[in-house]
């Protein structure tokens, strides 16, 4: 006759193994459900942030239960106990634990969960400004994945937007600095070129009177007074308490005067 799983036995021993691991798990008496008694003890593990016991629960029923109804949310599970370990190994565990919960299950309900994990997997490794930027990029690209597949009002909504927010801030400060060195050393196409990358990907940018004061500045001194006035003219029209208005008020009416001439 055909089982449909493992033996009582076989769970009591698999529990055991967890419990020999050093993470003092208890064994569970031997049942039918047996399955929703691993997921238990896992998800108990993780509210103690005693990652590695919990993952070795979660991991007896990925690997032993095909047919559990816990199997998907333990696969989750095994993602966000190597995200809660933090360290960069780690995180490459949890990014593959978590997009083959995207390729095996694409239509799950928890698909978007998944989709979430991995933008935030990649938004704990963004590094400082003036560093690389290439896990901002890639916690963008993941933020902006999520919104285009899933309808506003769905849960983690707020969440995606607030972290791909601050995700774009991040990447906008880098290109800030790299543009003020620009700007510093009258390298004006440079400096044109990050301003602009800030305007496009970082809308909500807190320094934006600056942006377009030094954005319009470089593009003046290159003799684009065309497209520079307009600059000046925003920071008079929407930043009246800003350090930079009155000197774009002087800007203005220079680049005015030539034209009229």
């Amino acid at each position: 006759m055909m089982r449909r799983g493992p033996t009582a036995a076989a769970v009591a021993l698999a529990v055991f193994a967890v419990a020999c691991g050093g993470n003092e798990a208890q064994i569970p008496v031997p049942q039918l459900e047996a399955d929703r008694i691993l997921f238990e003890r896992g998800t108990d593990a993780m509210e103690e942030e005693n990652w590695a016991t919990a993952r070795e629960y979660f991991i007896q029923i990925r690997d032993n239960y095909p047919q559990s109804p816990f199997r998907a949310d333990a696969r989750l599970f095994i993602g966000d106990t190597y995200e809660g370990e933090g360290s960069a190994e780690s995180y490459v565990q949890a990014l593959n634990e978590f997009n083959d919960f995207l390729n095996l299950y694409p239509t799950h309900p928890r698909a978007a969960y998944a989709q979430f994990k991995v933008g935030m997997v990649h938004f704990h490794q963004m590094r400082t400004p003036e560093r690389d930027q290439t896990e901002t990029i890639n916690a963008i690209r993941e933020f902006e994945a999520f919104i285009a597949q899933y309808p506003p009002a769905h849960e983690l909504m707020p969440q995606v937007e607030e972290r791909a927010r601050e995700a774009r801030d991040r990447l906008g400060e880098h290109h800030f600095l790299v543009g003020q060195f620009y700007h510093r050393f009258k390298s004006w196409a440079g400096a044109i070129s990050r301003f602009r990358e800030v305007l496009d990907n970082a809308p909500d940018f807190s320094s934006r009177d600056e942006v377009f004061f030094l954005l319009a500045d470089a593009l003046a001194s290159t003799g684009q007074t065309a497209e520079a006035i307009p600059y000046f003219a925003r920071i008079i029209d929407e930043f009246t308490e800003s350090e930079y208005a009155e000197q774009a008020r002087m800007k203005l009416a220079e680049l005015e005067a030539t034209q009229d001439q």
